[in-house]
């Protein structure tokens, strides 16, 4: 899924999805029905930020194909027939996606021996490569349409609620990851740079950091 791990990166406040991608990947030979359940999850969870973002209500049973056609709604494109034919198709294939979970899946519904045994061999290796291009290219698809006609405010609009010392930690990490960039005579820190240039986008690293320690520290 090489063109969705591009657009998280560069947009970095969907980088809590890259989870679904390890996932689907971990699992892309092993078994299929994780793959999809995962994919599913995805698309859904990004369908559901984009409507949360845009104060959308949704309705807690709404089904999953009608949920990516809200999404896409409220996105904000201007009506046109195009745009009409690009939310029927994506909400056609959410459906699709759907009754293949509900079908394969090992968790949609209490299934038996042979029904487990079986359910990975109902799809060839080909549909399967098919089928996550078709995932990687319609959550793409709505996260770059989103960024595009919903362009992110500038940092400065946004209220920071944490200072840069707050979390030495991350800070820490972030910058043994990334390190430190030198302009001329100016260097900063990974850390610095984030916070100071997309603060939501820190938050958003930083919480997911401490949830992995708090985790870890669980086990």
């Amino acid at each position: 899924m090489e063109k969705l791990k591009k657009v998280i990166e560069q947009y970095g406040r969907w980088n809590v999805y890259s989870m679904y991608i390890e996932r689907i990947e971990a699992q892309l030979d092993l078994d299929f029905s994780i793959c999809i359940e995962n994919a599913k999850s995805l698309i859904e969870g990004i369908a559901k930020q984009i409507c949360s973002e845009k104060n959308v209500e949704v309705k807690k049973d709404e089904s999953f194909n009608k949920l990516i056609k809200i999404a896409f709604d409220a996105i904000g494109h201007q009506p046109g027939e195009y745009i009409n034919v690009i939310s029927g198709s994506l909400s056609a294939i959410a459906q699709q996606l759907g009754n293949l979970r509900t079908k394969i899946g090992a968790t949609a519904h209490g299934k038996t021996i042979d029904g487990l045994s079986m359910r990975n061999e109902i799809i060839n290796s080909i549909s399967k490569e098919f089928l996550i291009d078709t995932v990687d290219i319609i959550t793409c698809f709505l996260i770059r349409n989103f960024e595009n006609e919903n362009p992110r405010n500038t940092p400065i609009e946004y209220k920071k609620e944490i200072k840069l010392i707050d979390y030495e930690d991350f800070n820490n990490y972030w910058d043994e990851n990334y390190g430190e960039f030198t302009m001329g005579d100016y260097s900063y820190q990974a850390s610095e740079i984030l916070y100071n240039v997309d603060y939501p986008a820190y938050e958003t690293e930083c919480n997911a950091f401490i949830n992995k320690e708090v985790d870890k520290n669980n086990e």
